[in-house]
């Protein structure tokens, strides 16, 4: 039942020596999705021990080199691994046009497929969806289209009341229609209700990333609630100006956000690497929403089940 994000890039558009750019890596019940693959991100999958083949989907929010120039790095990495399952990339439709030229020189050896799927920048849909979760891409408001995700649990059936299960002596193969809704009448020939029988099962839970982005307040209800909300703050509140005219945000307006959306954590990162300490995004980021922490490559940041 894991749930849990690992942060491999936190920084900006320039790399530093102490921060690669935008990566994470989100564990839902052993899926591993991949959101923003900046430069070296094969690199800090080795390095924190993630299993790069278990890498099969990958989420690109936009086309700016620091959030996608890593993807031919960890193809040829995957390539030279012999890792032989599809790898799935999520992004804009001209992400093809990028990355064919350097396929092809990989082409005659290239062990497995590549599927593309073009994202919409106007429109909230599900792009992706199993037994166990979901994602959802959201347009966001930047100098070139860009989408945030949204990964969700999806909600698991509640579980049976194991005292009643035994007073009633129900029978094994009535169990799973209960917890799909149905009730039971036992021998004296009274009825007992689903909800009786069963208990709630934990609130689903998730994750929403929103970067790089203004400010944008459509997207609030689509991550109304979250478990946890990574939003990007690149400056702090005395830039707040260049910030609106580079469509970023501040680490201030990060926590507007958060509060707004009644989300439960909130994770701050893509700092800008002209201030010399990141102590002030998170001080800034706080006043407004507590909950909050800085994204610091190599952490990685439990969802628990409440």
């Amino acid at each position: 039942m894991s749930f849990k994000l690992t942060v491999l890039g936190s920084g900006s558009a320039l790399p530093t020596s102490d921060k690669y750019p935008t990566a994470h890596v989100l564990n839902v019940h052993e899926r591993f999705f991949l959101i923003d693959c900046g430069e070296g991100t094969q690199i800090q999958l080795r390095k924190y021990h993630i299993n790069i083949s278990k890498i099969r989907h990958v989420f690109i929010s936009h086309l700016h080199g620091d959030h996608f120039y890593g993807l031919i790095g960890l193809i040829s990495t995957r390539n030279l691994l012999g890792i032989s399952s599809d790898l799935h990339i999520y992004a804009h439709s001209d992400i093809k046009t990028l990355l064919d030229p350097q396929i092809n020189f990989l082409k005659g050896d290239l062990g497995f497929k590549i599927l593309f799927h073009p994202l919409n920048f106007k429109a909230t849909q599900i792009i992706y969806s199993d037994k166990k979760v979901e994602v959802i891409s959201f347009p966001l408001r930047h100098s070139i289209p860009v989408c945030g995700f949204l990964f969700r649990e999806k909600q698991s059936l509640p579980n049976l009341r194991k005292d009643l299960i035994s007073q009633l002596d129900i029978p094994i193969r009535c169990r799973q229609a209960i917890k799909e809704g149905s009730g039971f009448t036992d021998d004296k020939g009274c009825f007992h209700d689903h909800a009786e029988l069963t208990i709630p099962p934990p609130s689903p839970r998730s994750y929403a990333f929103c970067t790089d982005t203004t400010p944008f307040m459509p997207a609030l209800e689509i991550f109304r609630g979250a478990s946890l909300l990574y939003h990007e703050a690149t400056f702090q509140s005395d830039m707040e100006i260049w910030a609106a005219k580079t469509f970023h945000s501040t680490a201030q307006q990060a926590g507007i956000i958060a509060r707004m959306a009644g989300v439960k954590q909130l994770l701050i990162g893509h700092f800008s690497n002209r201030y010399e300490s990141d102590e002030g995004f998170l001080t800034e980021a706080r006043r407004e929403f507590p909950e909050t922490y800085q994204a610091r490559e190599g952490k990685t940041y439990k969802i628990e089940i409440k």
